[in-house]
């Protein structure tokens, strides 16, 4: 540490010593992030998948003293900031443009799907936590609400290979959806407003239901993307749930126990930034450039997060969660498209 710093006020010390000790394992997560979102670029495909093979080659460095600290922060607090800052891509006008029949459908969807996993994983013999991971991924959107409800879970041993584990299989099962879906959405003749509310009600990841959804042509593919922000909104109401849910768990067992419950805010902070965000976004006082630049950071952010969660993992460690996810996270996938068609076809 230099002379200027050794005279500084102990405060500013320790914010300079943490900034040392972050920046090794922080920036090879930003180096990782930044290699996967050019090989998307240039050859297509998902950018938050590279980004957790790239993690995973270099597994090893999590074990590191001088990179596991920034690692560790990045795969948590960035993670966070990331969720967070999703807001800034809704307003509460896309979300009432919908209208009623079609808001009710959405939210039928994702609440049965989240209903689903969480029975079906009992069945299968997987964990509470395990069951609701899988159905909020499939419900909601994708591998950025794996991460958002993987953070207010109680830590569980093998709950950060679990969820990188959902990650893979729902971004895969989502880019199935974007060539299928549209084929779908043509052999029955659906409309542009009816495709493009199966295409954004039911395919995972934003990504996925833009690329789907323009397929078919502009109006189904705007359509889609709000159809898919609403769903995006959702994530506060099912993480806050989340949340009260495990927190009410743990404090029973404390109580049972006769220890002393810590005390855990029911909405995390992430999730505060999101609703603010959507928010301002509302109320029009962000310009354009600003959001745009505030998705590319939260989408920075969710990318640099896979890559250092990536890295506290390992390709034997991900082939141990067995076929019981994909099966789950299958048969979600399967059961939020039939009911989101049925829903359709009954309307008109």
């Amino acid at each position: 540490m230099s002379d200027q710093a050794a005279n500084a006020p102990a405060a500013v010390q320790r914010l300079i010593l943490r900034l040392y000790a972050l920046a090794p394992g922080a920036a090879l997560a930003g180096v990782l992030a930044m290699a996967a979102t050019l090989v998307s670029v240039l050859h297509g495909g998902p950018q938050l998948l590279y980004a957790l093979f790239f993690g995973i080659a270099f597994h090893y460095l999590s074990h590191e003293p001088r990179t596991r600290p920034g690692i560790e922060f990045c795969a948590r607090t960035v993670l966070r900031l990331g969720v967070g800052l999703l807001g800034a891509r809704i307003t509460a006008m896309q979300i009432a443009g919908l209208g009623w029949s079609t808001a009710l459908i959405v939210v039928a969807a994702v609440a049965s799907t989240l209903f689903v996993g969480h029975a079906l994983g009992r069945r299968l013999g997987m964990t509470r936590s395990q069951g609701i991971l899988c159905g909020g991924a499939v419900a909601i959107c994708g591998a950025s609400a794996a991460l958002a409800i993987s953070a207010v879970l109680p830590r569980e041993k093998d709950g950060e290979r679990f969820t990188l584990f959902t990650v893979v299989a729902v971004t895969a099962l989502s880019t199935a959806a974007m060539v299928v879906y549209p084929l779908i959405a043509r052999l029955l003749d659906l409309t542009p407003q009816q495709a493009g509310l199966f295409l954004g009600g039911t395919i995972h990841d934003v990504a996925q239901v833009v690329g789907a959804g323009y397929t078919l042509g502009t109006e189904a593919g705007d359509y889609a993307t709000i159809v898919k922000l609403f769903r995006v909104a959702m994530l506060a109401v099912v993480v806050v749930v989340v949340s009260a849910a495990f927190k009410a768990r743990r404090d029973q067992a404390a109580a049972a126990q006769g220890h002393a419950t810590t005390k855990q805010p029911l909405v995390p902070w992430f999730l505060w930034l999101f609703v603010a965000m959507v928010a301002v976004n509302s109320a029009g006082v962000i310009a354009a450039p600003v959001q745009q630049a505030l998705g590319e950071l939260s989408r920075g952010c969710l990318v640099a997060a896979i890559a250092a969660l990536g890295m506290k993992t390992s390709f034997m460690q991900l082939a141990r969660a067995g076929w019981r996810p994909v099966l789950l996270l299958a048969a979600e996938t399967a059961w939020m498209a039939a009911l989101v068609l049925g829903a359709l076809l009954l309307r008109h």
